[in-house]
């Protein structure tokens, strides 16, 4: 198995023992994120739709780093603490995914890390 830790110096360093994405054969396998801005050290968290944003910026720089975009997504999981915000946040997520879409679901949960309201985590494959 081709093994390999993907890690981007302008998405937020894991805040737990995991890498930000690891690829296994052509296949990226992206932790959820949440909207820690690397450069500011804290949540973006001004509204539901900030924190999105956020939250895509870094996926994308996870992306970036292995050489993949977001085109190369095949599948997303959106965790909302509150199931209210999914408009917003699907109008968000909808400005970085214009052409392709990804499958997808999305969950409300109970309580996310730093207390975020939106964590998202995909699935990449490297065409070949």
């Amino acid at each position: 198995m081709n093994r390999i830790v993907i890690n981007s110096s302008k998405a937020p360093e894991p805040i737990g023992p995991y890498s930000q994405a690891i690829m296994v054969n052509g296949t990226l396998y992206v932790s959820g994120q949440i909207a820690i801005d690397r450069e500011m050290g804290q949540l973006a968290n001004e509204d539901v739709a900030t924190e999105a944003h956020q939250v895509m910026r870094n996926l994308e720089y996870i992306l970036h780093e292995a050489g993949l975009a977001f085109k190369s997504v095949v599948k997303c999981t959106i965790f909302l603490k509150d199931m209210d915000d999914f408009t917003v946040v699907n109008n968000v997520y909808g400005q970085y995914f214009t052409h392709h879409h990804p499958a997808r679901e999305t969950v409300q949960v109970s309580r996310l890390p730093k207390d975020a309201r939106v964590e998202i985590s995909c699935i990449a494959v490297k065409e070949s």
